[in-house]
Order: C-alpha cells, then structure tokens, then sequence
C-alpha cells in the first residue's frame, strides 16, 4: 500500500502525573504536533494520541503525603496537563489517563496472552527494601553510585551519566530517598517478561523500522551486553492496577503506560462522534503505520521492552520511533535556583506560545542533540523571523490595499516571484515529511527576505505618491500579499493561531498544503489587524522570575 494512503496514529510520551509539565517536556510534544498537523495538511488519515501516566509508587507517596487518594491527584494532574497541552495548541484528537477501564481491560488481555505464549515467569528475587517506611522501594527512590562508570547520585534503575541500566541492587552505596537509610535485601515473587527471549527477533526488528542512526548505536550496546528478562510486578504499598490472582501484586507502571496509548485510541473510537475504528489505526496489517515521538530517557522501554510485548501478544509492533534530545535553558539545566526552571503555565502567563513552537522548530531537527534555550537569542530570533521577516509583508502593503484599493486585491500578479515560492515549497514539504524542522524554518525565512526585498526595490510608499503608478502599486501590493499567503501555509503546522488570523485577513478558509499553488487576485480581503506583537525582555523576566 503506498505510504501517503495508510492510517497512521501518532503518540507522544505519556506525561507522568505527579506535577506539572515544564518547557523541557514541550520539546516532544511541539515536534509531534508540528509534524501532525504537516501530515493533516496533506489530507492523511491520521490520528493523535496521549494520555497522562497514572500509576506508580511517586504518585501513591505523593498523594499519602498530600492526604488525598492517588486517583484524585492523578486526575488533578491530568486536568492541568491537558490545558497546558491545549493553551501551547497541541491538539490531540484523544487526551486521556491510564487509571481507566478500557487501560485495565487492554492490561489483563494482554497479560494473559503474555502468558499463553510462554512469555512470563515467576522467579524469587531479592528486593530492596526501607525497613523504616515498610515498603519495597521502587527503583527510582534508590540512589547511589553507578556500579558501571561510578557517577554518584544515580537512580536504582538506570544512570543518567552513561546510559547503563541496572537492578537497584547493583549501586554501589544505595540509599532510600525515603528514609535517607541503607534498604537491606528481602525476597518476593514477582512476574517476569522473558525479554532475553526476544532478542533476535527485536535486533531485525529495529533494523526495519523507521529510527536515528544514534539510537540504534545505543540500542546495539544493549544487545551487546545482553538483554534481562524485566520484572513486570510490584509489591503492596502500590498506585496501580491488581494482577489477577494475586492479593498484594500490581502491574509495574511500565507495563500498563504504554498500553495506554491503545486505551486512549479505544476510548476514542468509542466516542461516535470522532468516527474512528479502533481497528483502522492499529492493526497488525499493512494499512496502518504506528509512530511514536518520546524523549532520549525512555529509548529502552519504548524500542526493546514495549515491541516485545506487542510481538509476544500477537499485536502491531511501531513502525517509526522518533527521539527527541533535552532542553538546557541559558546554558544550564533547569534548576530553580539558577532561574532555569520554567513551568509550561508560567511561559503561558507571560508570552504567546507561538513564540516558543517557532522557537523549537527553528532549533530542532530529526536528531536527539540536545539544544539551548538561550532567552536572548530566543527574543532576537522570534521579533526578526516572525515579525520581522514574515509578517512585517502582510503589515506593510495591507495598508494600501485597505486604503486606495477598496480592500481588493489586484487581476495582475509577478508571476515569477510566485512560482518561485511554490517551487520551493516541495522542498520544504520534504523536510517537514523528514522531521528536519530547523532546516525548513531557515529556507522560509530565506524566501521571506526576498519578498521583503522584492518590496524594498518596488517601493510602494513612494509610488503611491504617482497617481500614475496606482496600479503598478496594486499590482506590488498584490504581489506580496500573495506571497506573504504562501509563506502562512509554509508556517500553518508551527504556528496554527497566527495562520488562522491570517486566513481571516486573507478572507480564505481552512488552508492545506496544495493551496500553496493558489492565486488570490480580484480578491477581497479584510481590514488588517497587528497578527502578532514583538517579544519583549519584560515578559522574559517576567517568566523567568515566576
């Protein structure tokens, strides 16, 4: 089936709900968006997905401390996640939580084929354990040495320095993040996913999927090492769904949170209204392809872990895994007492979330470098791409349209300069199909210039001081207008606001990417209205001090 005719549902990384989403984690979720909205634009049958991650000790401890029920602070979470989500314009076709029924029914049907295909087994392990609060301690509230390259301060379940994964077990000098007290050793049966068993199969699968280089470099230092078999269970005290047949067993969350991708794609195709088929978007046919966009932290579980189980049930494996790199802001990692730490909410209290989605798509591409938020260059970057370049071409011949030209646009056009711009628009289609953000924001901004150009030589201004050039005047102004149209249908999957003010403006409708080849002449158009203010060094501080 040619690609461009499949299904295909996208997901990002589930945020885990426990607190609030910062700037760092809309790195994901802004490239995700971006490329979406290209592919809506291009009239594919796609579907977008999240849910909040739900489960898991943090949020049961979290919720003890707060004296609330851990459903009720996961939903909380959830609630503000997801207008976070809506005011930085990612729209998901489906928002979701993995603490839901159609989760828990998804979680037990697949367990259950897990175990007919001989993919579980029980094994006795020994666990560490804070004698103190009474509880198994889940991998992340152990803290200690690597035991591979000695960084301190790592967490029990894998290290931040190099990469390794481990048991808690293996630090060297652990302690409990909860009581500050060396855990000791105790056992429990837990259930085991037999992940060993699926090494061949998971080294050819990676080889045909859609992936970076880099992460399949990583990907191969495990197959080197050698892969475990991957505890799946967790011990009471736990926030999360029961396994049957067990008093005081759970789901490790990690089992359940991918999974909530499907819930969230079940949970909407159970809504009449979307007119979506659970079985369109994720089957294990050649109709549909599965892609999901997460952060370089979770590689492990979403390109070895996740696949395994799908493969060991008998359901669709991903067909592209895109990783995306850390944010640093001012050259450091977002720390609160650097005045790094920004909370998605406090950007939105002070600046246009437009500026920050341009901003991303400038700097990003289909890598996993990290890369800066460096807030001066981010201001310079947004008021001279943005409002310099960009809209600066709608603000200064509106004007004279408005004026001397009774709000219609000219019959005559440079017909050059237009095909100009259309022909390079094939290109930049490529490079958002590719994920190469940075790349297409610059070669926009390159066509921009000559438009601004283009006016520079022509001068309207002064022309419009001729009677006798009022329709070579029209005929510039018209033009550019054009022009400036279709550089918004270029820009439409960053900045989907700004676009939706100019189709407005441009008195058009619900533009795609083929209508970068249309003409708007003997046009009416409506009065214009300023469509985006400068940035300010204010409203950065602003942020920054929140």
């Amino acid at each position: 089936m040619n690609e461009a005719n499949k299904n295909i549902l996208v997901t990002n990384a589930l945020p885990y709900a426990n607190g609030p989403i910062h700037i760092g984690h809309m790195v994901g979720y802004i490239q995700a968006d971006i490329w979406v909205r290209f592919q809506k634009m291009q009239q594919r049958n796609i579907v977008y997905v999240c849910a909040s991650d739900a489960h898991g000790a943090p949020i049961m401890l979290s919720a003890e401390e707060l004296g609330v029920e851990p459903d009720e602070l996961a939903e909380q979470y959830t609630k503000q996640h997801a207008k976070d989500f809506s005011d930085f314009l990612i729209e998901f076709d489906n928002y979701y939580s993995t603490h839901t029924e159609e989760n828990e029914a998804l979680v037990l049907e697949i367990f259950e084929q897990l175990k007919q295909s001989d993919c579980i087994e029980k094994k006795i392990i020994e666990q560490a354990y804070d004698k103190q609060e009474k509880m198994f301690l889940p991998d992340r509230y152990v803290r200690g040495t690597c035991p591979q390259c000695k960084s301190g301060d790592q967490y029990g379940d894998s290290c931040e320095k190099c990469g390794a994964t481990y048991k808690p077990t293996d630090l060297i000098e652990p302690k409990s993040v909860l009581s500050g007290e060396a855990p000791i050793l105790k056992e429990s049966e837990h259930y085991f996913m037999k992940l060993k068993k699926f090494e061949s199969f998971l080294e050819n699968w990676i080889n045909q999927i859609q992936i970076h280089d880099s992460v399949k470099s990583k990907l191969n230092e495990w197959f080197q090492i050698g892969l475990k078999d991957w505890d799946i269970s967790r011990d009471h005290p736990y926030f999360g769904f029961k396994i049957p047949d067990e008093d005081e067993k759970y789901f490790y969350v990690w089992l359940d949170a991918p999974i909530g991708y499907l819930a969230s794609l079940k949970n909407l195709s159970n809504k009449k209204e979307s007119g979506i088929n659970y079985e369109d978007y994720f089957s294990d046919n050649d109709n549909c392809r599965l892609v999901h966009f997460i952060g370089k932290d979770i590689i492990y579980f979403h390109a070895l872990f996740w696949p395994a189980v799908l493969e060991g049930a008998g359901l669709k494996k991903p067909d592209a895994i895109f990783v995306n790199g850390f944010l640093t802001v001012n050259g450091e990692k977002m720390s609160k007492s650097r005045r790094t730490f920004i909370k998605a909410r406090s950007y939105l209290e002070h600046n246009n979330p437009e500026y920050l989605r341009y901003y991303f798509a400038y700097k990003t591409n289909s890598g996993i470098d990290d890369f800066d938020l460096d807030t001066i260059d981010f201001k310079n970057r947004v008021n001279s791409d943005i409002v310099g370049k960009w809209i600066n071409i709608a603000s200064r011949c509106s004007k004279f349209i408005n004026q001397h030209f009774d709000n219609t646009l000219g019959k005559t056009i440079d017909e050059s300069l237009l095909e100009n711009f259309e022909n390079a628009s094939d290109e930049i289609s490529e490079l958002y199909e590719n994920r190469e953000f940075g790349q297409a924001m610059r070669k926009i901004m390159l066509l921009a210039d000559q438009a601004n150009q283009y006016l520079d030589q022509e001068k309207p201004w002064v022309m419009i001081k001729d009677t006798k050039m009022k329709e070579h005047v029209l005929e510039v102004c018209t033009t550019a207008i054009n022009l400036f149209f279709k550089l918004m249908i270029m820009l439409k999957p960053v900045m989907p606001n700004i676009a939706k003010n100019g189709e407005i403006f441009l008195n058009v409708k619900n533009l795609e990417w083929q209508n970068i080849h249309d003409r708007l002449t003997n046009h009416e158009i409506n009065d214009y209205k300023p469509l985006i203010t400068r940035i300010t060094s204010e409203s950065i501080e602003a942020m920054l001090d929140k």
